[in-house]
């Protein structure tokens, strides 16, 4: 049973009765709220961070009565987005492993579907116990409790309790208490085709369930025969933290989260076991993955290894490559970079040095995976973004994932990625925290023309901030910056995209590093490892061509300072977009909180599907009872055949 407190426009509740059940909750009472697991009550006005939340949130109160609620930014007080519903469980302190739910949405307790899948009015649901309904909100019902303490049906003249209203079949209403919301679950499926709703009272929903659990056996067997020929696979068993390991954690310049020091702690349990690592890290853009890399890097090293990383471009290769060099400048470590930045004769120099051992980490691009390449001892190997390498690409790092540990680094899994790690058929590390005075990026779709683009450079520059400007074709991309020009005199334009030579498109780049260019014009180029926290304006030309994950991380190219930052989708004055390009529109706008890199995801999943990942006979079963319930009954019959076993 979970124990909830929840709060939405209407609800009622006494002072003395909230006071009680914060307290109850673990809720240390504040002057002003700060960190998680505070509250704050000023006259009508409660401010309270729950655990989990990006932000804190604020409930203003009439009389007792919630009248609004949003999020607001702790040290200006600036209101953020509003919320439908805030649903608190115990503070992490007071009962940790139960999580609360916000930001319009409720959590089934990267439940497989773990972190804050959105359910809203109207949505298609999965009651695990009774089937496919519609939600159509929450409904306050009293209850009646017998003497022995027994809660009965919702019935008038008892306790008020909120309740879920299911929608099902023939219009039938199932009213679910908050405490029950874990049985409730988003219906996800991978296509247009939305399932009949469940009729109450008949056998209908478990004759469907029964089907689904028969229909996952073979794939369940196939899967604990991967796992059967990996865990039978000897890999290297590094030895334990050396102080060397230690004093390099120790120089690590900021606040490591909680989340950061267990995905640490997970990579590292899985290099001293000896069966090869293959474990994903999903944490949003500029959460901290890279230093959990690092850390695994250096344990390599230190366990006379080499280390490989694999980035999709050579932008993000300079800025990784700078990181490491910088970060183990006080031990002897051999940091090198591998990238069309070099010319033939240094690449051949590297190549070299990876043979005979003269080199402990090189940091390149797809170049890496040539068949040039060699190694003395390859020990790790690092995976920034898979998304963005090709088949051949993937195919090579599928064989080496049988011979070295293999560490994969998203913020956006590509949807066989992220079924993988639900399923638990891959081993899943997600980073939520987001770093100390991020701040959510305010996103606008909205038509193109001269005085949006003229307005928000302008307003970007008398900050004395930087602008990305993304034109993701190389034709054309001049006259865009001339347009640019002409609209904004005063700023100082530069041009970079991936057809430049390679050294010219670094003159850029360190230039706008420097600040030495206001406004960057650019492909795609920059999606990946581009870190400047004074450009916090980002302008997309032809949003409506970019994928859901694309715009994902193209936005996570600004907000990366404790300054608010403004991203904007332009697409043409009365065009007629795709269904499909409206929902990552919608998404891309909805998915303003910190920490949205994992619901983007699952958004992606439903939007694009998954591919043929399960066959046509598993994405049956999948559209019946949902990928969450589905995923449920995946892990139920693996476990089932393990005992069995």
């Amino acid at each position: 049973m979970f124990e909830t407190l929840d709060f939405y426009p209407g609800k009622s509740i006494s002072f003395e009765v909230l006071l009680k059940r914060l307290d109850d909750f673990g809720y240390v009472r504040r002057e002003r709220v700060s960190e998680s697991g505070e509250f704050s009550l000023r006259g009508g006005v409660l401010d309270i961070f729950p655990s989990y939340f990006s932000l804190p949130v604020r409930l203003d109160f009439s009389d007792e009565c919630v009248e609004s609620i949003h999020g607001f930014d702790p040290a200006t007080g600036r209101r953020l987005d509003p919320h439908r519903m805030v649903i608190l469980t115990p503070a992490l302190g007071a009962h940790r492993g139960k999580r609360p739910v916000g930001l319009h949405s409720l959590l089934a307790y990267e439940s497989p579907i773990d972190p804050f899948v959105d359910i809203e009015p109207g949505d298609r649901v999965v009651h695990v116990l009774h089937g496919v309904a519609i939600y159509r909100g929450i409904k306050p019902l009293e209850r009646k409790v017998d003497a022995g303490g027994v809660r009965r049906a919702a019935v008038p003249g008892g306790e008020r309790e909120d309740h879920f209203a299911l929608e099902f079949a023939n219009k039938n209403i199932l009213y679910v208490p908050t405490r029950d919301l874990h049985l409730i679950q988003r219906y996800v499926s991978f296509g247009k085709v939305k399932p009949e709703l469940s009729s109450l009272g008949t056998k209908q929903w478990e004759k469907v369930k029964e089907k689904a659990k028969q229909g996952v056996l073979s794939l369940a067997a196939d899967l604990l025969d991967l796992q059967a020929k990996r865990q039978a696979l000897k890999g290297h068993a590094y030895g334990k933290d050396t102080e060397w390991q230690e004093k390099l954690e120790e120089e690590f310049p900021y606040q490591e989260t909680e989340d950061q020091l267990r995905a640490s702690m997970e990579v590292k349990a899985d290099m001293e076991s000896s069966v090869p690592m293959d474990r994903l890290i999903c944490g949003d853009v500029g959460y901290g993955k890279t230093e959990v890399a690092l850390r695994a890097a250096f344990k390599a090293v230190m366990g006379g290894k080499q280390v490989a990383i694999l980035v999709p471009t050579t932008l993000l290769a300079e800025q990784h490559y700078e990181t490491f060099t910088e970060r183990t400048k006080n031990f002897p470590v051999t940091v090198h970079m591998l990238s069309r930045f070099q010319g033939p004769a240094a690449q051949k120099k590297i190549v070299q040095k990876l043979l005979d051992g003269g080199c402990d980490i090189v940091i390149g691009t797809h170049r890496l995976l040539s068949d040039d390449i060699g190694f003395k001892d390859l020990g790790l190997v690092i995976i920034d973004e898979e998304q963005r390498f090709g088949v051949r690409h993937k195919e090579h790092l599928k064989r080496l994932r049988l011979l070295v540990d293999v560490l994969t680094l998203t913020a956006t899994p590509i949807p066989r990625t992220l079924y993988l790690g639900l399923v638990g058929a891959r081993d899943m590390s997600t980073i939520h925290t987001p770093p100390k005075n991020r701040k959510p990026i305010e996103t606008l779709v909205c038509e193109a023309g001269d005085s949006v683009i003229r307005q928000a450079i302008q307003t970007e520059l008398e900050r004395r901030g930087q602008v990305f400007f993304i034109h993701n074709r190389v034709q054309g991309i001049e006259l865009v910056a001339k347009k640019i020009a002409s609209l904004v005199p005063r700023a100082r334009i530069a041009v970079g995209h991936g057809q430049m030579p390679a050294r010219a498109l670094e003159s850029v780049m360190k230039r706008f590093i420097r600040g030495e260019v206001d406004v960057l014009v650019s492909t795609t180029i920059v999606e990946s490892g581009i870190d400047i926290p004074n450009a916090n304006t980002l302008i997309i030309d032809r949003a409506d061509k970019f994928g859901l994950s694309e715009l994902y991380q193209l936005r996570g190219r600004v907000g990366r300072f404790n300054r608010n930052a403004y991203a904007y989708l332009m697409i043409p004055k009365g065009s007629a977009l795709t269904e499909e390009s409206q929902k990552r529109l919608v998404a891309i706008e909805k998915f303003t909180h910190l920490g949205a890199g994992f619901q983007v995801a699952m958004e992606d999943l439903e939007i694009r599907g998954a591919g043929n990942i399960l066959g046509t006979e598993q994405h049956g079963y999948i559209a019946n009872v949902g990928f969450d319930l589905y995923c449920r009954i995946l892990r139920e019959t693996v476990e089932r055949l393990i005992r069995k076993a």
